[in-house]
Parts: structure tokens; C-alpha cells; sequence
């Protein structure tokens, strides 16, 4: 049995990309997981709570859709469509710079979030939606952005850096194009 300090045998396995993109979602659905599971302890479904008044609340809404509960009702549909979207971007990655360690962080945030929200969708029926921002208006009303939650979090920064290292990397070969046509 390898002592505590002889990480060698978890060091190789997270030296392998596709570990660590497993590792990062793991690690991100079991927060999204967690935070859904205190919220859902705290806040019954359509309670909220103020903790930036004007600003910013918790609420506990219960989603059967997609993005701004589009296609709502459909969860069983759009839990078959998870499942072929991580099968889908798992086997074309490698197009995405998934060989290097952004793109791993990318990737494993993606697969997370796409986790996060999966596990929600089969084990309760729907997805708990619980960060909501929003704004006063005169006169009573309110304007926001739909509710989200640390899933949601997670496959939109991971989508995001997916465009930024590929805007990053289309600059690089771009700049050097010029410069090999004139050798």
C-alpha cells in the first residue's frame, strides 16, 4: 500500500488530459450539486431571499427547460440531448486545444456543468435554478437575468473559454502566416 506522501500513482493519472478533465467535473458537479442541495434545505420552491436588496437574491425555481426555461416540460428530451452532447464534444475535443491545460479547464467545466444539470433532471424530474440578479425599475417592476446556478456557471465559462483559446490560437496563426510566406 503506497504511503501518504507517495503521490506518484494519482500524479500519473492526473498527468493524462482526460483525467484532469474528469477530475475539473467531477469537481464541478459536486459543488452545483451541493449548492442545489442547500438551497433546496433553506428556500422551498418559488421562495426567494434578498441578500442584495435591488440587486441580488437566492431563489429556489425549478426548471423543466432549457436556458430561460425554453423548451419547458421537455426534461426527459433535453436530458437524452445532454447525454449526446458530452458523448459528441468527449469525441471531438481534440479540435478544440483540449491538449493544453486551458482547454482541459475548459473542457472539465463544460462536462461539469452538463453533469451538474443531468444529475438534477434525472433524480428530481427538473433543474434547480437559484442565482438570480435583477434591478428595480421605477415604478415597482423589476428586470433581471434568469435564474441560474453553478452548472449553468460552469458550462458558460467553459463555452467561453473554448472561444477565447480558440480566437487566441487563429491570432497566433494568423501572425505567423505573413511571416512564413516571406522566407
Amino acid at each position: 500500500m503506497a504511503s501518504v506522501t507517495d503521490m506518484r500513482p494519482l500524479n500519473a493519472i492526473f498527468q493524462k488530459p482526460d483525467w484532469r478533465i474528469v477530475f475539473i467535473a467531477l469537481l464541478v458537479a459536486a459543488l452545483d450539486q451541493f449548492t442545489k442541495l442547500i438551497v433546496q434545505r433553506f428556500l422551498s420552491e418559488g421562495q426567494e431571499k434578498i441578500l442584495v436588496d435591488g440587486f441580488f437574491r437566492f431563489v429556489c425555481w425549478h426548471n423543466t427547460g432549457a436556458a430561460w426555461s425554453f423548451l419547458r416540460g421537455r426534461n426527459g428530451w433535453l436530458a437524452v440531448v445532454a447525454v449526446i452532447a458530452v458523448v459528441v464534444l468527449f469525441a471531438s475535443k481534440h479540435h478544440f486545444y483540449a491538449h493544453t491545460a486551458l482547454g482541459q479547464a475548459a473542457f472539465g467545466l463544460i462536462f461539469g456543468g452538463i453533469f451538474g444539470n443531468l444529475i438534477d433532471r434525472v433524480r428530481v424530474g427538473y433543474v434547480v435554478d437559484f442565482i438570480r440578479f435583477y434591478l428595480d425599475q421605477r415604478g415597482g417592476s423589476e428586470i433581471g437575468f434568469p435564474a441560474f446556478n453553478v452548472a449553468d456557471s460552469a458550462i458558460c465559462t467553459g463555452v467561453g473559454l473554448v472561444f477565447l483559446i480558440t480566437w487566441r490560437s487563429d491570432r497566433q496563426t494568423k501572425a505567423t502566416a505573413p511571416a512564413e510566406q516571406k522566407a
